[in-house]
C-alpha cells in the first residue's frame, strides 16, 4: 500500500486514504487492534477484492509510489540516506520457506511515521467509514475508493506480514513492524545496517502458497506491473524491460518502438497497420497508444473479437478488457489508455464513476476518428489498406454510434458510375463532381457492381450525367439510410418512386405510345393486376427495359426485408410501383396485344412485371417467373 511508503503526504491527504486512528497500546512494543480495526481487516480481507493476486499489484505499485517521492526528494536537494543507491524495486520468492518478498529503496518511514500510518488508519476515517458501511447496507462500490486500505489486502494471504524500513532522512534509526492482521502488532528496532526504503516478507498461508511460486508471481508483474517507470528485479532478473511509450512524448519515440511495443502488447509477430499516440491534459488526464492490427481477425474466420485495448492508472493495470472503455464498433483496436483521473476503488477492479469512463470514450473515439481522416488526406492508399480490411468497423459505427455517424460517413468509401473497377471514392470526392443542376447524391445498392452497372435505375440518372455510388455489402443499405445526408446533400436511392429529377433536355423525339395509349394500358395492367401494385406508370426514367418496379414511399427495401425474415420477425407487405418504357417496342406490342389477344397480353405483361421485381430484388418467389415463362412460350408456340 502507498501507506507504506507515502510518508511525505500531508496528514489531509493521507487521512483521506485510510481512515482515523485506530490502536491503543497495551505495552512497549506490543499493541492490540481495537474492535473497529479487526472490523475493517475483516471487510478488506473477505469483502473487497475478487482475487487475491491484486495485493501483488498493490504493493508493487506502493513501492513505484516510494521511489517516485524519493525521487523528488533529490530533485530539491534534499541530503538523501545512501544517495547512491538505485531506485528499483527488488522482489524475492522463497518456495521453501513459503515467502514472498517485495522490497523498494524509496522514502522509507521513520519510527513515528511508522506508529503515525502504521498504527493508525488515517485519524478517526475507520468509524466513519464504516457508519457509511451500514448505511449502504454492503454497497461498497461508491465508498471503498475514499479509504487507502489496499496494503492490508495482503493479509488475504498472509499468515504474518514483516515490513522493514529505513527512512530517507540521514539521523533517522531503522524500524521492523510485524503482525498476523488478526488480533494486532509488534514493533522493535531493525538492524542499524538496514538500507534506506522499505522491505516487505510477506509469510503465505497454507492455501496461498502459489505466491511463492516464482513463475505465479511472475505472470502476475508481468501482467499488471510490467510499465511501472522503476526497474522490476525478479529473483535476479530484470522483468519490466519494455517501456510505458504512451507516457512519452511522441516525438521522443521511434517508429521500431512502436512496432515493438505492439509486438508485445498484442503477442503478435507482425507489424500494425497504423497507430495513434495521444496526450490530453484536458479536461482529463489521458495518455494513449492505439493501434490497428495489420490483419481483421473477424475477416479470417475468428468469430467476434474482443476489445484489447487496456486501462491503465499512472502505469498500472487497471483492467485489461473493461467494459465501455470504447464503444463496439471499435473492439478491432489494442493498445493502452491510462489515466490519473480516475477515480479507483479499494481493488482498483471497479471505477466508481461511469460516467467519467463514458468521457473517456468519448474523447478517445473522437481522437480516432481524426487518426483515420488524417490518414485518409496524407496516406490515401494506407488508409484505402485500412478500408478494405475495416470497413464493416466504421460501417458498424455509422448505425450504432449517433453522435458519430456524420463524421463517420465522411470516411466511407465506394465505387461509382464515374470510378474504374476497383477504384475507390468518397462523398466528399462525388459532392465536389455533382453538375449544377444536381441537388442530390444517388446511390444504388445490389451484389456487384458488374450487377449494379446493368441495372436499368441508370439510365436516368446517366442521361443527366449524374453520378450514381455502387454499395454492394451485406448491410450498406442501413449505413447510407442511418446517414440520410452528406455535404448538406441528401442521400436518394434511385431504385425509389418519389426520385425527383430535373427535365431531361436536348432529347431526340423517340417513336413509342401517345398520352392516350400509355393510359390505356396502365389502366388496363391496374386492373389485371389488382391490388398487387401501389401505382402502374409510364416513365422516361427507364429506357433499356422495357419496365422497372420502383419502392415505394413507404416500402421497406430488400435488404430490410430479408434482414426480417432471417429474424423471424414478419415483413410488412409492400405494393411496389411498376413504370413501363413507353418507347420500348415489347411495351408498345403489349398495348396492342391487349385488345386482340388478352390472353397472351396478360402473359405478356405478368413476365415483364416479374422480370422487373426479379432485377429490383422484390420477387420474393422465382418460381413464378418460370411459371409464367413456360406458359408464354406454350401459348407463343401452340400458334
Amino acid at each position: 500500500m502507498r501507506l507504506l511508503t507515502c510518508i511525505a503526504l500531508d496528514a489531509a491527504a493521507h487521512a483521506r486514504r485510510i481512515g482515523g486512528t485506530i490502536f491503543s497500546t497495551i505495552m512497549a512494543n506490543t499493541h492490540q487492534f481495537q474492535t473497529e480495526v479487526r472490523q475493517l481487516l475483516d471487510i478488506v480481507i473477505h469483502a473487497f477484492y475478487s482475487d487475491r493476486e491484486v495485493f501483488v499489484r498493490e504493493l508493487v505499485s506502493n513501492a513505484s509510489d516510494a521511489l517516485e517521492k524519493l525521487r523528488l526528494k533529490q530533485l530539491t536537494n534534499a541530503t538523501v540516506y545512501e544517495p547512491e543507491r538505485e531506485l528499483r524495486i527488488t522482489i524475492t520468492t522463497d518456495e521453501e520457506g513459503k515467502t514472498l518478498t517485495i522490497a523498494d529503496a524509496g522514502i522509507g518511514m521513520t519510527r513515528d511515521e511508522v506508529v503515525e500510518y502504521l498504527g493508525t488508519i488515517a485519524h478517526s476515517g475507520t468509524k466513519k467509514f464504516l457508519e457509511m458501511m451500514k448505511e449502504s447496507k454492503g454497497g461498497t462500490q461508491d465508498l471503498i475508493g475514499q479509504f487507502g486500505v489496499g496494503f492490508y489486502s495482503v493479509f488475504m494471504a498472509a499468515d504474518k506480514v514483516e515490513v522493514t524500513t529505513r527512512s530517507w532522512q540521514p539521523d533517522a534509526t531503522a524500524v521492523k513492524w510485524t503482525s498476523d492482521g488478526k488480533e494486532g502488532y509488534t514493533m522493535e528496532d531493525a538492524p542499524a545496517d538496514t538500507p534506506r526504503g522499505t522491505a516487505i516478507r510477506i509469510h503465505l498461508k497454507d492455501d496461498a502458497t502459489d505466491f511463492a511460486r516464482a513463475e505465479h508471481v511472475r505472470h502476475i508483474i508481468n501482467k499488471y506491473s510490467n510499465f511501472v517507470g522503476f526497474p522490476i528485479d525478479f529473483n535476479g532478473e530484470h522483468l519490466n524491460t519494455v517501456q510505458a511509450i504512451w507516457m512519452k512524448n511522441k516525438k521522443d519515440v521511434k517508429p521500431e518502438e512502436y512496432e515493438a511495443f505492439y509486438k508485445f502488447t498484442a503477442h503478435s509477430e507482425s507489424s500494425p497497420l497504423t497507430y495513434m499516440h495521444f496526450s490530453a491534459d484536458a479536461p482529463i488526464v489521458l495518455n494513449s497508444v492505439l493501434f490497428v492490427p495489420e490483419d481483421n481477425p473477424e475477416a479470417m474466420g475468428f468469430g467476434r473479437c474482443e476489445p484489447n485495448v487496456a486501462l491503465y492508472c499512472h502505469k498500472v493495470l487497471i483492467d485489461s478488457k473493461p467494459d465501455n472503455l470504447l464503444p463496439e464498433w471499435l473492439r478491432f483496436l489494442t493498445g493502452v489508455v491510462d489515466s490519473e483521473d480516475l477515480p479507483l476503488n479499494i481493488s482498483r477492479e471497479m471505477l466508481q464513476d461511469n460516467s467519467l469512463l463514458r468521457r473517456i470514450s468519448g474523447i478517445i473515439t473522437k481522437r480516432f476518428i481524426k487518426h483515420l481522416e488524417g490518414l485518409a488526406k496524407d496516406d490515401a492508399e494506407k488508409y484505402e489498406e485500412f478500408w478494405r480490411r475495416y470497413s464493416r468497423f466504421v460501417k458498424e459505427g455509422i448505425v450504432t454510434s449517433w453522435e458519430h455517424k456524420d463524421t463517420l460517413g465522411k470516411l466511407l468509401r465506394f465505387e461509382s458510375t464515374f470510378t474504374e473497377p476497383g477504384k475507390l471514392t468518397s462523398f466528399a470526392d462525388y459532392v465536389s463532381r455533382m453538375k449544377e443542376n444536381q441537388k442530390d447524391v444517388y446511390v444504388l445498392f445490389g451484389a456487384s457492381r458488374a450487377q449494379l452497372e446493368h441495372s436499368p435505375y441508370l439510365d436516368a440518372l446517366q442521361a443527366r450525367g449524374f453520378e450514381v455510388a455502387f454499395f454492394t455489402d451485406g448491410g450498406d443499405q442501413f449505413v447510407v439510410e442511418s446517414l440520410m445526408k452528406v455535404e448538406d446533400k441528401e442521400i436518394k436511392s434511385i431504385d425509389r418512386a418519389n426520385l425527383d429529377l430535373p427535365p431531361l433536355e436536348g432529347q431526340p423525339d423517340r417513336p413509342g405510345l401517345d398520352e392516350e395509349q400509355a393510359k390505356a394500358l396502365t389502366e388496363w395492367v391496374t386492373e389485371t393486376f389488382k391490388d398487387s401494385f401501389s401505382k402502374v406508370t409510364t416513365s422516361d426514367r427507364v429506357s433499356s427495359a422495357p419496365a422497372i418496379a420502383l419502392q415505394g414511399e413507404n416500402d421497406i427495401s430488400p435488404e430490410i426485408k430479408a434482414y426480417l425474415k432471417a429474424m423471424g420477425q414478419p415483413v410488412p407487405e409492400t405494393h411496389p410501383e411498376i413504370a413501363f418504357n413507353p418507347h420500348n417496342p415489347i411495351v408498345q406490342k403489349l398495348a396492342a396485344l391487349r385488345t386482340e389477344n388478352e390472353e397472351l397480353a396478360t402473359l405478356l405483361a405478368d413476365q415483364l412485371i416479374n422480370t422487373a421485381l426479379l432485377r429490383a430484388g422484390m420477387l420474393d418467389d422465382p418460381a413464378k417467373l418460370a411459371d409464367n415463362s413456360q406458359a408464354l412460350l406454350e401459348k407463343l408456340l401452340s400458334k
